[in-house]
């Protein structure tokens, strides 16, 4: 049960206006703040601050048109080649600066980038209390995903507040000795622009997914980007597509592709001859969210659609060996599958072939919450400064 629903006009009477400001760099951390913000903005005691660091320029600024949010600050350190390091330290550099003009009450943070440990730092710093939206997720392996899970345990030890979506996520925290009293089980807000976003009519501007059967077909949508599957996993996993397309005539692929070069250089070389297979550009984040909701299955290495797809009742295999969303799998959502050919192939053909092991998964609970979780961080964070007073 929800412990309150709205501060008192007396509460809000006796506080000051917050200044909150969020900070994030990645298309997928933008999808997962942009229901926050947008309540943020609603709200007369508070004032919301956007600073992005663009550690991903293109695919980040469609979402905030979508979601018709305008940064206050940008400080637009992506720049061809870059390393972990070099975006380490421009962000750090950058946020400094932002920091100490604007002063914000709070700094808010997401999930597990490189942006996200690196402004949850700059904010350790300047003395702000830091919240981590999407707190608590752990693979339990340093090296996979690489560097995600090393940030979100570094971005953990400095965080004054913790938004766990899960109680999975809660007892992780408790586990790593962060104080009860300090996390809050919101659910994802990623379903909560995930709700937002879909439509049931939905026409697509790319006119080869309008050209796709959805309804006589079997689509499987595929997203495979991750640093730890680049060279010879992500060759095998293509070629286990190629292998499944070749056994099933009714089955085709639409794989939006990472706009990495090396990751393109791949994908035209194994899977671009094959007729079975839709090679298109990165979608903006409505066009996508619409075509998972139309896809039979959803075949990933990506860790948001693990939350995304339970939600819309959609089968996911992830070609990983491990991930950081096990309630997915313990609800019988998600599969994790690893990433060798044969097992690939064998998992898909199930789901394909097997009319009862795909009811099974699809009809599985999410477990990510039913939308509300904005409103749910946004009040915590209220009462966490009205105490402060």
């Amino acid at each position: 049960m929800k412990r309150y629903l709205h501060l008192t006009p007396e509460d809000v009477k006796i506080m000051k206006r917050l200044k909150m400001m969020t900070i994030f760099g990645t298309r997928p951390e933008a999808i997962k703040m942009a229901p926050l913000i947008n309540k943020m903005q609603e709200r007369d005691e508070i004032e919301s601050i956007v600073c992005i660091t663009a550690q991903h320029r293109e695919m980040l600024d469609s979402v905030l048109k979508q979601f018709k949010i305008e940064p206050d600050y940008d400080l637009d350190i992506m720049k061809h080649g870059q390393t972990i390091t070099d975006i380490t330290t421009r962000v750090l550099q950058g946020i400094e600066s932002v920091l100490k003009e604007s002063k914000p009450d709070m700094v808010l943070v997401h999930g597990d980038t490189t942006t996200t440990f690196v402004a949850a730092l700059a904010g350790f710093y300047q003395k702000i209390p830091i919240g981590h939206v999407e707190a608590g997720l752990r693979s339990g392996n340093m090296s996979s995903p690489y560097p995600e899970e090393m940030n979100r345990k570094l971005t953990s030890s400095l965080a004054n507040m913790h938004f766990a979506p899960t109680v999975e996520n809660f007892n992780n925290l408790v586990k790593e000795g962060i104080s009860k009293e300090k996390i809050f089980i919101t659910g994802n807000t990623v379903i909560d622009a995930l709700l937002q976003t879909i439509e049931e009519e939905y026409v697509f501007k790319n006119l080869c997914l309008n050209e796709i059967d959805f309804i006589n077909k079997k689509i499987i949508v595929m997203t495979v980007h991750r640093r730890e599957n680049w060279g010879q996993p992500m060759e095998d996993i293509f070629s286990a597509v190629n292998e499944i397309v070749a056994q099933n005539r009714d089955v085709e692929i639409v794989y939006p592709v990472h706009l990495n070069p090396k990751i393109k250089e791949l994908a035209n070389k194994f899977l671009g001859n094959n007729k079975q297979i839709h090679l298109i550009d990165p979608l903006d984040y409505k066009p996508f969210a619409n075509l998972l909701n139309k896809a039979y299955l959803i075949l990933t290495d990506s860790g948001g659609i693990q939350e995304e797809a339970p939600a819309l009742k959609k089968p996911i295999l992830v070609v990983r060996d491990e991930t950081e969303r096990p309630e997915a799998v313990e609800a019988g959502t998600v599969k994790v599958i690893g990433i060798k050919k044969l097992d690939i192939v064998n998992e898909m053909q199930l789901l394909i072939n097997d009319e009862n092991s795909y009811k099974q998964m699809s009809r599985a609970i999410n477990p990510y919450g039913d939308g509300t979780a904005s409103e749910k961080i946004l009040e915590e964070i209220l009462i966490y400064h009205r105490i402060l007073l």
